[in-house]
């Protein structure tokens, strides 16, 4: 059985969307800001999925 992530990095942001890494960060900034979580808390993705309104699996699939 393959492990697969529930986090999603700044990274994985910039090769998805075609953003700068620190354009990412904001992003992710973003994300945490939006669902109440502090700065040293992860975002997973699917709360990525859901802000960004793209598919999870797309996303998944990125990522391997």
């Amino acid at each position: 059985m393959k492990r697969q992530r529930l986090c999603i990095y700044p990274q994985d942001v910039s090769n998805i969307l075609g953003k700068s890494l620190s354009q990412s960060r904001r992003i992710l900034a973003c994300i945490r800001d939006s669902y109440g979580r502090n700065e040293n808390q992860y975002i997973s993705i699917r709360e990525f999925a859901e802000y960004t309104g793209l598919d999870e699996e797309d996303i998944r699939n990125q990522l391997t």
